[in-house]
C-alpha cells in the first residue's frame, strides 16, 4: 500500500494494495464472523426485512456493482424516500441508528473487498444518478477501486447527516453543498495515497467511531 505523492495526478491501484485487501478481507471475515451473525440476528428480530441490504453503486471504470451493507432502514426504504438521508430520517430503524453511529453497517463490504469490487481505503462508491453531477476532473475518481473507508465521506459524515435531516430536498442539498467538496478531498487523497496516508485515515476513523 505504497505510493508517491504526485500533485494533480492519481496514484493508481497496485497489486500490492490488492494483496493487502485480500489479506484483510479474509482475516476479518473469519475473526468477525460471530459479530456479523449477532448483528444480522439483531436486525432480523427488530424489524421486518433482510439483514443485508444491497444497492447498485458505480465502481472502477464506471462499472456498476452491488454494495453490501447491514440494513439500517425499514424494508424498501429507497421506494419511499431519497437516496441520501440525515440522522433523524424516520426510515432508520432503532438498531440501524447504532450501526450507523459505529459504522458497523459497513462490515458486509468485506465481501465486496474480497470480490475485488472495492479496496479498503479509497473514494466511496456513488449512487449512479449522482455521477451525472461529476466534473471531468472528478470523473478521474472512477479510474480506481472505490473504498470501504473514504476520506471525503469520513470528514463530511457528521455535517452531512445533520444538514440533510433539515433539508427540504436532501438529494439537491447533497449535490449543492456536499458532493463536490467531498470529491475534492478524495482527489487530494488519491494524489498522495500510500501507507502513511492510509494509516492516518484509519487512525482518524477509529477516533471518530470511539468518539461516537
Amino acid at each position: 500500500m505504497t505510493g508517491e505523492i504526485v500533485t494533480g495526478t492519481i496514484v493508481p491501484d497496485t497489486r500490492l494494495r490488492r494483496a493487502a485487501d485480500l489479506a484483510v478481507a479474509a482475516t476479518a471475515l473469519v475473526v468477525l464472523l460471530p459479530l456479523l451473525v449477532v448483528i444480522a440476528l439483531a436486525i432480523r428480530l427488530t424489524s421486518r426485512g433482510p439483514a443485508v441490504y444491497r444497492q447498485r453503486r458505480v465502481g472502477r471504470n464506471g462499472r456498476p456493482f452491488l454494495i453490501w451493507k447491514f440494513r439500517t432502514m425499514v424494508a424498501n426504504a429507497e421506494r419511499i424516500g431519497p437516496a441520501v438521508s440525515g440522522s433523524a430520517d424516520p426510515r432508520i430503524t432503532r438498531v440501524g441508528r447504532w450501526l450507523r453511529a459505529t459504522r458497523l453497517d459497513e462490515l458486509p463490504q468485506l465481501v465486496n473487498l474480497l470480490r475485488g469490487d472495492m479496496t479498503l481505503i479509497g473514494p466511496r462508491p456513488e449512487v449512479e444518478r449522482f455521477i451525472l453531477y461529476y466534473t471531468p476532473a472528478e470523473r478521474r475518481l472512477l479510474t480506481v477501486r472505490p473504498g470501504i473507508l473514504g476520506p471525503g465521506a469520513l470528514l463530511f459524515a457528521a455535517a452531512q447527516s445533520q444538514e440533510l435531516t433539515h433539508a427540504a430536498d436532501p438529494e439537491a442539498h447533497y449535490v449543492a453543498h456536499h458532493l463536490h467538496p467531498k470529491l475534492e478531498l478524495d482527489l487530494a487523497y488519491l494524489a498522495r495515497r500510500g501507507l502513511r496516508a492510509d494509516l492516518a485515515l484509519l487512525a482518524r476513523t477509529v477516533r471518530i467511531v470511539l468518539g461516537r
